[in-house]
């Protein structure tokens, strides 16, 4: 274990949802979930475990098929991924959380908060499409998104897109981390070195492109393009950097279609896809901001079920 890795908090796993998640934890109070992006981990919220960890009990699973969580075959739907979060605050002994998340991960806290709104005190998405938009610009112009987001068509075929990408991980990680941050001193070497192990675990790479399999699958798409939605209430803080490559910041603009309670959206200057690790300070000063400015019942609602006993 590396030295950036040997900090105060604990590994742990919990099994939720007939799947055992490994996640990193420290602190103790209201519940706050942090949800990595794809091909990430949860080292990826590495800048916000100790500070958040003053306040609250935070929690940071490796999603499905990440790192050391468990590889299924199936499960890779936004349904399932959903209640895998649901299932790991109920194995921990809470009723509610705060929940952040940052691409995919967004997109998951998004479509829990549609589901289990009870179950939620706020929704924080950094750099989050809504799952509705993606599938109806999927639908709409299928050709751009294969042209801009690679992945996309890439993981229509599996074992040669994997069979590729095992053998040009370096480069892979270089590209997507490093290549694509507008502020290059995010990424160190050993940061990348972190990224590329985790990814180069078995099956991890098959189960990345599984959550882009899954949403893309004819089926799935067309249930998320005409399921009727109820607007979501929920206090809302959305970070985008302004300069995302892999997400517009206008799609920012989108999300009040969907979320109807109080809302935040904050485009940070300077800054690309993977805002909580270019722009941390930037990041934890404006989601401790939002936090700060929920009304004291949101809080102690989230107290755990062993608080309460």
């Amino acid at each position: 274990m590396t030295a950036s890795l040997s900090l105060p908090w604990r590994h742990e796993y919990v099994l939720t949802n007939n799947i055992h998640l490994h996640y990193v934890t420290q602190g103790e109070g209201p519940l706050l979930i942090l949800l990595h992006d794809f091909l990430e981990f949860w080292y990826s919220w590495r800048h916000q475990i100790a500070p958040f960890a003053r306040h609250f009990k935070v929690v940071v699973p490796d999603l499905r098929g990440y790192n050391d969580s468990d590889k299924p075959s199936t499960g890779y739907d936004l349904e399932t991924l959903s209640q895998d979060v649901k299932g790991l605050m109920e194995a921990l002994g809470y009723t509610q959380a705060n929940v952040m998340g940052h691409g995919w991960g967004g997109t998951i806290a998004l479509h829990l908060a549609q589901k289990v709104p009870q179950s939620l005190n706020a929704l924080i998405l950094l750099a989050s499409p809504h799952p509705r938009y993606i599938a109806e610009d999927l639908l709409e112009n299928l050709m751009k998104w294969q042209q801009k987001t690679w992945f996309v068509l890439a993981s229509q075929i599996p074992e040669a897109t994997e069979w590729v990408l095992r053998r040009n991980l370096p480069d892979l990680v270089s590209n997507l981390f490093q290549n694509q941050a507008i502020r290059k001193g995010a990424f160190s070497r050993e940061d990348t070195q972190i990224y590329q192990a985790a990814l180069d675990k078995p099956g991890v790479l098959a189960a990345a492109f599984n959550y882009y399999r899954q949403f893309c699958a004819p089926q799935n798409l067309w249930r998320t393009f005409t399921r009727p939605l109820q607007p979501i209430t929920l206090p809302t803080l959305v970070l985008w950097g302004a300069e995302d490559t892999v997400f517009s910041p206008s799609l920012a603009q989108n999300l009040d279609q969907w979320l109807k309670g109080s809302l935040r959206n904050i485009v940070i200057p300077q800054c690309g896809h993977w805002l909580q690790q270019e722009a941390p300070q930037t990041v934890n000063r404006e989601v401790m901001n939002f936090l700060d400015s929920l009304p004291s019942r949101s809080l102690s609602d989230s107290k755990s079920l062993s608080d309460r006993q």
